[in-house]
C-alpha cells in the first residue's frame, strides 16, 4: 500500500511543473471586538507556468504569509489552459466581461511587449503572453479585472480548435497566406 501512494506521489510530482506567482493585492481587514481590533488579511495571486497555463486564488488568514500560501494552493487548483499563437501572442481579439468589469485583449506584432495595467499585467506575464495590448474599462477592482480576463481568455480560441470542431483542416480554415505558417506550427506542436 505504502509502495502504491509512493508511486502516486511522484508522478503527481513529475506532472507538476514548476509555477511563477505574483501577488496581485492584499487587503487588511479589521473587526472591532471588546478588547481591540483584530487584523485579517485577503490575498490575491495569480499562478502559471508561462507556458499557457495560469489560474488565479484569493486567501484570507490572520497573517500575511499564511493568506497568500492559500491563495496560491488555490491558483494551482484552478488553472486554465489558453492556446498562444507562437508562444507569445494571442491569436485573435477577445472582450470579457465579470460584474462590471470589462476588458478588451488585442493580438499585437512581435515586439510590442505587454500593454495593460495592474492586475491585467499579472495575468498575461503569468501566462506566458509576451505582446498584447489591452484595455480596462468600467471595474477598477483587481479581483473583478482578473476575473474578466480570465473570462477573456477561455473564449480563445486556436486555428486547431476551430478546424476541429468544423472537421476540416486547419489551412481550410486560414487565409492563405497565413496557411504556410500555421501548418508548420501544427508540425512542431
Amino acid at each position: 500500500m505504502a509502495e502504491r501512494e509512493n508511486r502516486r506521489g511522484r508522478n503527481r510530482e513529475e506532472e507538476t511543473p514548476e509555477f511563477a506567482d505574483r501577488l496581485v493585492a492584499i487587503n487588511r481587514v479589521s473587526k472591532t471586538v471588546k478588547g481591540g481590533k483584530r487584523f485579517g488579511f485577503a490575498a490575491l495571486v495569480v499562478v502559471g507556468d508561462q507556458r499557457g497555463r495560469v489560474g488565479f486564488g484569493k486567501g484570507k488568514a490572520k497573517e500575511v504569509p499564511e493568506a497568500i500560501r492559500k491563495a496560491t494552493e488555490q491558483a494551482k487548483r484552478q488553472m486554465i489552459r489558453v492556446p498562444l499563437k507562437e508562444g507569445r501572442t494571442l491569436h485573435h481579439d477577445v472582450k470579457g466581461r465579470h460584474g462590471a468589469g470589462k476588458v478588451v485583449m488585442r493580438t499585437a506584432p512581435q515586439g510590442t511587449g505587454i500593454i495593460a495595467g495592474g492586475p491585467m499585467r499579472a495575468v498575461f506575464e503569468m501566462l506566458g503572453i509576451q505582446d498584447v495590448v489591452a484595455k480596462s474599462i468600467g471595474s477598477q477592482n483587481p479581483y473583478n479585472m482578473i476575473r474578466a480576463t480570465l473570462d477573456g481568455l477561455t473564449s480563445e480560441s486556436s486555428p486547431r480548435m476551430v478546424a476541429q470542431r468544423r472537421g476540416k483542416k486547419v489551412a481550410d480554415i486560414l487565409k492563405k497566406d497565413e496557411a504556410p505558417a500555421a501548418e508548420a506550427a501544427t508540425e512542431e506542436a
